[in-house]
């Protein structure tokens, strides 16, 4: 391949800040990078002898049309000049290899988006990955975001909730990849030939998040007849106040996986565990969220009530009805929480309508995040699989396990002379079934979540005005 460094051509300089997605180049590069990834195999290599795969020099050509316009369009983000540098590399050692499984260590290592968090600040980032809850192959990419780091978020980070590797991040555009369900870009779905020590960011796109929540808790409203308090409706039909909810909520959830009494590992990186132990984590996280929001509230920040009701809301209607029913951990923690108010006469669904009691919502919903902390302050002194046992019982206290169900029969039906993990395999795919509740909500909100898929603030105030 033909050597090009990355550096725009005299006439062709334009102001540092400009939207990349407005340079021509652009286009050029999503269209080169949607070339490509049909031609990749689920590691993220192209076997030529596939049917239906190019000669070598073809795909040499479209690798070179993606340096290119990276070169192009470098010289609008100048933070970013040693990433673009590395990934020409990178991209370039691709095809000198022969397009076997990518490897673009020396560029992830080189972009470091948390090492200058400002707002507004646009990245052009691409690399072989799969997009998680989206494309599980290692695709070719490519993403154009802007920071999410008004200055309000900041100082919460600097005096409240350190979190430095984290990032805030909205889409500008994107290739196929993130035409789905994703609204996350973290570094370990990156091709690499070794993974880093650790990583040093992770940026969660938090205006498809506010953009989902907007239209799921919409339609539930409708169908569930709920009454809302007026700064609460108005929330919901607001993108930049919903956005800002979920920045502060992922930016609190994100790092309450490494705080707390934590029995195990809290990201479970090689552990095998069923898959309710995964659910319980991820709803600590949020209900951490949630209670930290309860105090802002109480201290006078505006940000603090929005916090809790996009936890309610998004964890009561879209978790449980989103996804397969296949060990579908958010699904589990969103049934949890609603079985959990429920039982507490916090939530009742009476003559075909919902109604919440928002006095005690906080309290309850602190409630049940204190039981879970309970729960796992004490598993630091139990066996794995003891503690394993009593997180189950902890579910099935409010939700009814599967009739055909190993576990819910308790230690003595499973044959505990096995490791722990090898007692994983006796879990059901869906061990705690939908109620009929989320079975008759299910039915009516399977258009409006798929409705969901690839959706960016754009497409939902297009459909409101």
């Amino acid at each position: 391949m033909t050597e090009i460094l990355v550096q725009a051509p005299m006439e062709e300089q334009i102001p540092p800040g400009s939207k990349v997605i407005e340079h021509p180049a652009w286009p050029t590069l999503k269209d080169a990078v949607e070339e490509i990834r049909p031609w990749q195999s689920a590691d993220g290599s192209i076997d030529f002898t596939a049917e239906g795969a190019p000669s070598r020099s073809v795909a040499e050509l479209a690798v070179d049309r993606v340096i290119s316009a990276v070169e192009q369009l470098a010289p609008l983000l100048p933070h970013d000049a040693e990433y673009h540098r590395a990934l020409a590399l990178d991209l370039r050692r691709w095809a000198d290899d022969g397009f076997q499984v990518p490897d673009f260590l020396d560029s992830l290592l080189a972009f470091q988006p948390a090492r200058g968090r400002a707002d507004g600040l646009q990245h052009l980032v691409v690399f072989p990955m799969y997009t998680q809850n989206g494309n599980p192959d290692r695709n070719l990419e490519a993403v154009v975001l802007r920071m999410v780091w008004p200055d309000w978020l900041a100082e919460l980070e600097r005096t409240r909730y350190d979190n430095p590797l984290f990032c805030g991040i909205t889409f500008e555009d994107f290739t196929a990849g993130y035409d789905t369900n994703s609204a996350v870009l973290f570094p370990e779905t990156i091709a690499v030939r070794e993974a880093p020590e650790r990583f040093s960011w992770g940026g969660i796109f938090c205006d498809r998040e506010a953009a989902r929540f907007r239209r799921v808790t919409e339609a539930s409203v409708d169908l569930l007849g709920l009454e809302l308090p007026d700064d609460i409706r108005e929330m919901i039909g607001d993108q930049d106040r919903c956005k800002e909810a979920f920045v502060l909520w992922d930016m609190v959830h994100d790092r309450t996986h490494s705080h707390g009494d934590l029995p195990f590992d809290p990201f479970m990186i090689k552990q095998r565990q069923p898959f309710w132990m995964y659910g319980l984590e991820e709803l600590r996280c949020d209900l951490t969220a949630f209670k930290e929001a309860v105090k802002l509230e109480a201290e006078g920040n505006a940000h603090g009530r929005d916090v809790q009701y996009a936890v309610l809301f998004d964890r009561m209607f879209r978790f449980p009805v989103t996804g397969d029913r296949v060990k579908n951990y958010d699904g589990l923690g969103g049934q949890l929480l609603f079985a959990y108010l429920h039982k507490h006469d916090v939530v009742r669904w009476t003559d075909n309508t919902l109604r919440i009691d928002w006095q005690r919502a906080p309290q309850v919903t602190n409630q049940l995040c204190a039981e879970i902390e309970d729960l796992y302050r004490a598993g630091i002194d139990r066996p794995k699989l003891v503690h394993w046992f009593a997180a189950y019982e902890l579910v099935s206290t409010y939700l009814a396990p599967h009739p055909g169900s190993r576990w819910a029969k308790g230690p003595d039906a499973l044959d505990t002379s096995l490791p722990p993990r090898k007692l994983v395999d006796e879990v059901l795919p869906d061990e705690f079934p939908l109620s009929m509740f989320y079975e008759a909500l299910s039915k009516k909100l399977k258009g409006v979540i798929a409705s969901t898929r690839g959706i960016t603030a754009a497409d939902i105030e297009q459909a409101a005005a």
